[in-house]
């Protein structure tokens, strides 16, 4: 898929709100789908020329969830309640659909992709040793680590018995 600067995009738009050409005529001429094309209309239309300014945000998940509750209860598409809501790519609507749809309200929250910083593991280390006893984490962390030994001991009886049922090999002379 090709990108296209906001100039084309705001270009094409005024031309087919202009009505000198069809919706899927222009599509056609730039090399766009018409229903990508369709979509920057209903954006210009909602936000006029500010909806093709790139702007790098992270929506908080409660954002998140009041979107897909507002596509959900009025039956909205993926590409109305982005146009609705400024999103620029229905694509992210999508994919917090699934993630919602996989792992409930924790799984809109949003995950820092790249390499962490260093700071951010002794972070961890102290988090971990701050963890009261009974609490939630603190409990997680004791079931898996109860669950590897648990493991390891079976792994090691099951070893002993081999062991023991292998017949004695003497060295001939």
């Amino acid at each position: 898929m090709s990108k296209f600067s906001a100039e084309v995009k705001i270009n094409a738009v005024k031309q087919f709100l202009n009505g000198k050409d069809s919706g899927e005529s222009i599509a056609q001429s730039i090399g766009v789908h018409h229903s990508n094309f369709h979509q920057w209309v209903k954006l210009y239309k909602a936000y006029g020329e500010d909806a093709f300014i790139k702007n790098y945000t992270s929506h908080p998940a409660q954002f998140k969830l009041d979107v897909l509750t507002y596509m959900k209860e009025n039956r909205a598409s993926i590409r109305e309640t982005a146009a609705i809501f400024h999103i620029p790519s229905p694509e992210t609507l999508r994919q917090w659909k699934v993630a919602y749809e996989r792992g409930g309200f924790d799984a809109l929250h949003s995950k820092k992709e790249g390499r962490q910083s260093m700071k951010n593991q002794n972070n961890k280390k102290r988090k971990n040793e701050k963890q009261t006893e009974g609490s939630y984490e603190a409990l997680q962390q004791e079931l898996e680590q109860l669950r590897m030994e648990n493991a390891y001991l079976k792994k090691l009886n099951a070893l002993v018995q081999n062991k023991g049922k292998l017949p004695n090999k003497t060295k001939h002379k």
